[in-house]
């Protein structure tokens, strides 16, 4: 009856352990994600690219906004007043913009006279001709939109090259860990069989403390590639700028030579060398932008004006001649106009321009100093991704020999043992050697992929790896 009590039991935790198995299984998501769609993801969501496409934007408008600072200034104003028009002789100084601009007679005494009064106003002002100032204005602005636009396209490409290593790393550590749990497997078949023989008496005990010890060291293993594969996912998702998930990879790919390895590959211009010669090309212009601030403007200008008051022209000899209407103190009586042509030229400009140039001068060199260290850093890196190409498909050729000869030892040692003619360590043994070359195919596997990366990254042509998919 206790017995029947106990298997009743068991059998219901059995039942429930593997509903709430089953439940949580189903409720984890697992996203099936193409590398082309990681790296599109990736160039939609990443904060950084958002923030570089409206630098781009900004930088844009600015260039907008530049052009049409050439245009003539036009400016309405009108005003309407009222107050006293006191006149007296003395110099003065509206220092900033401070003053009343009252026109009358210095009467002998004060008075409080007062009526309305009112100015309407049209002036136009333009820097008609300014020695080439407003053309390096507009070219130095249009440098500036390239250096913002060359540093999106350089950024969106590094983002590409980041999310790629990251697929291919998520894609590695699957792959182990599915190496593992086949280790795994094969380590607790083992056991089972060394238990039960052990139990007949047909062997030592001691081959079941080891074959347990294997199977332990087995699942710690296994546990590891998991952990290592969670990082990885948490890594790509972090790159796409989504939330992190469990991400079901394309693996059709991983097991072949790219064809890329056979073809030329097209010469580009890598996106961080053009950004870096945008750069240059901006303090360039920077220099020739100086170098228009040491002459003059030629300026057109014209004003018309209306003025009303209510003070009226014999106020001079009869203080009483106003009125405090304010329809009669608004209304225009008197029009004038006025056209001219202006030349404003700083001649301290000449003292401050020549260091600016000099100073423009040294940034562009050092500019230029940088994207020498950048190029020769490329080109290095060209010849270490051929190296790698090279070593990577050697290794990939070796993997197929490297998996036959460990799996036909494996069998052959499982066969010899399972006839008493072999101990329980070259059992072990054989069993981490078919492990080490699963594992070292996992590898060389990725490492192909990642070769044809890293030429990619080093050639600017990211078109040579996406295009293998």
């Amino acid at each position: 009856m206790i017995l029947s009590f106990n298997f009743f039991r068991k059998t219901v935790i059995s039942i429930l352990s593997f509903w709430v198995v089953g439940s949580l299984q189903g409720q984890v998501q697992v996203q099936h994600l193409s590398l082309k769609d990681a790296v599109q993801i990736a160039l939609n969501n990443y904060p950084s690219i958002k923030a570089k496409t409206n630098y781009s934007k900004a930088s844009k408008a600015t260039v907008l906004q530049t052009r049409k600072e050439a245009l003539p200034n036009l400016i309405l104003s009108f005003q309407q007043d009222y107050g006293t028009v006191n006149g007296q002789n003395g110099p003065s100084y509206g220092l900033g913009g401070f003053g009343v601009a009252s026109s009358g007679l210095a009467l002998p005494d004060q008075n409080w006279n007062a009526g309305f009064g009112a100015l309407y106003l049209t002036n136009i002002n333009w820097e008609v001709f300014t020695f080439g100032r407003t053309r390096e204005r507009i070219k130095l602005a249009e440098s500036f939109s390239t250096i913002q636009e060359n540093d999106l396209q350089q950024e969106q490409f590094q983002q590409k090259i980041k999310v790629a290593a990251a697929y291919l790393n998520l894609l590695a550590a699957q792959r182990f860990t599915l190496s593992q749990q086949s280790n795994l497997n094969r380590a607790d078949t083992i056991r089972l069989v060394v238990k039960a023989r052990a139990m007949n008496g047909l062997i030592a005990g001691v081959d079941s403390s080891t074959t347990n010890a294997e199977v332990s060291n087995a699942r710690i293993a296994l546990l590891r590639a998991k952990e290592a594969e969670q990082q990885r996912a948490v890594e790509l998702a972090q790159l796409m700028g989504v939330p992190s998930q469990n991400f079901a990879l394309d693996t059709l790919f991983i097991t072949k030579i790219p064809l890329a390895f056979s073809d030329t590959a097209m010469a580009i211009k890598h996106p961080l060398i053009t950004w870096y010669q945008s750069r240059i090309t901006a303090s360039t212009q920077q220099s020739k932008y100086f170098k228009t601030l040491k002459y003059p403007s030629l300026s057109l200008f014209g004003v018309f004006q209306t003025r009303g008051s209510g003070f009226q022209s014999n106020y001079a000899t009869d203080q009483k001649a106003y009125n405090q209407n304010y329809w009669s103190g608004i209304n225009p009586t008197r029009l004038n106009y006025l056209l001219g042509l202006g030349l404003t030229w700083n001649l301290t400009s000449l003292l401050r321009v020549k260091q600016q140039v000099a100073s423009q001068n040294y940034i562009s060199a050092a500019l230029q100093n940088e994207f020498e260290l950048v190029d020769q850093q490329l080109k290095a890196q060209v010849d270490l991704a051929e190296t790698r190409i090279n070593i990577a498909v050697d290794n990939f050729n070796e993997v197929p020999v490297q998996i036959k000869a460990a799996t036909e030892a494996f069998i052959q040692r499982r066969v010899l043992y399972t006839n008493g003619l072999a101990n329980i360590t070259e059992m072990t043994q054989s069993l981490y050697l078919l492990n080490r070359a699963e594992t070292d195919r996992d590898i060389a596997y990725s490492n192909v992929w990642q070769a044809l990366l890293l030429k990619a990254a080093a050639t600017g042509n990211f078109a040579l790896f996406i295009n293998e998919f």
